[in-house]
């Protein structure tokens, strides 16, 4: 006679993640498929869906790929809507996609700037949106922005991409006030990334004479990619990847006239390597790249796997469990010293 089973089966959860095709996104959809989750997968570009749907299959997760340009609200609630019917009800929405242009800001198009605009803030305005029409009647949900150092420090060469990380983190402190207002359950954090080792510099539009590279040092996707995914499971108002990101922060905080002088100094060269920049260079600006460039971009050999930061921050009571130990062994060997004196 079989047993009686004792309580409900655990749902495996329904995560939303935007830019999955590649690079951050590609890396957060494997870190969420190992633990068995159904993912909705969104991005422009055809090949690099698929490949992140193989990824997410192998790793024991499911995947519903669906090329989607996040700019056109139409499209990205028509998705979500796909997604909600053959997966069910989202618990997590990472708001991750992106497209940026390389180039002084006097050289810059007035449509490059909209075109950044609408992907890489409005997207995120959008995709809020549709998460927040679906997680606020159960009041359930947590929404992931996907943010940067540069939403608190611009640099020189990516004032289009600059602008709308701040707009993001502007807009995502407007939405989280309003949330503890309204008293609701659903969450709303953002993840902070240093510079990252994706394929972004092989697609991105650029003006720049040499090959662009990320402003290092240099992190592997799956370092952010952890970083995600430990945020969309703890109410963590923001996290900062990586002792760079920090750094940046608390740097333009208390000397952002002295960041600008370094930034003047080291930006340009800092955001170039070896190599002219290929005649006929495909980039992603208006429309995908055919091709799966996959979660990693060129720079794996001086790309740093681990962040010694996130790591605190992620295990923040045995940090503070370790400190108190010290603090203890302190005393005592203090107390010991002083009676020997005595």
């Amino acid at each position: 006679m079989a047993m009686k089973r004792i309580g409900k089966e655990k749902r495996s959860e329904v995560v939303v993640i935007t830019g999955a095709s590649s690079g951050i996104g590609r890396a957060t959809a494997r870190r969420f498929a190992r633990d068995g989750a159904r993912i909705g997968l969104l991005a422009r570009g055809i090949e690099g869906l698929e490949g992140a749907r193989r990824d997410v299959e192998i790793l024991g997760g499911e995947a519903l790929p669906i090329p989607t340009d996040v700019s056109d609200p139409a499209q990205l609630e028509a998705a979500t809507s796909t997604i909600e019917e053959h997966l069910g009800p989202i618990d997590i929405w990472i708001n991750n996609a992106m497209v940026s242009v390389f180039s002084p800001v006097k050289e810059m198009q007035p449509e490059e700037y909209r075109r950044v605009t609408e992907v890489t803030y409005l997207g995120y305005v959008y995709g809020t949106l549709s998460a927040l029409k679906r997680m606020s009647p159960k009041d359930h949900g947590t929404i992931v922005q996907v943010g940067s150092a540069l939403a608190f420090r611009g640099i020189p060469l990516q004032s289009a991409y600059c602008g709308a990380k701040h707009a993001v983190q502007g807009f995502t402190e407007s939405v989280r006030s309003e949330l503890l207002h309204d008293h609701s359950h659903v969450w709303v954090t953002m993840v902070h990334l240093p510079a990252s080792n994706t394929p972004q510099f092989n697609w991105v539009k650029t003006r720049l004479p040499r090959k662009p590279q990320p402003y290092p040092p240099v992190f592997q996707p799956e370092v952010p990619a952890e970083a995600i995914y430990y945020a969309a499971h703890h109410r963590r108002r923001e996290m900062f990847v990586g002792w760079p990101t920090l750094k940046t922060v608390i740097g333009n905080r208390l000397a952002p006239g002295y960041v600008d002088r370094v930034l003047a100094n080291t930006g340009y060269e800092g955001q170039q390597y070896n190599g002219l920049v290929e005649p006929g260079r495909q980039d992603n600006l208006w429309q995908p790249v055919p091709i799966d460039f996959g979660a990693h971009g060129d720079f794996d050999q001086r790309a740093k796997s681990s962040s010694w930061l996130l790591w605190t921050d992620m295990h923040q009571n045995l940090v503070a469990l370790g400190l108190s130990g010290m603090a203890v062994l302190a005393f005592v060997i203090s107390r010991a010293i002083s009676k020997g004196k005595a």
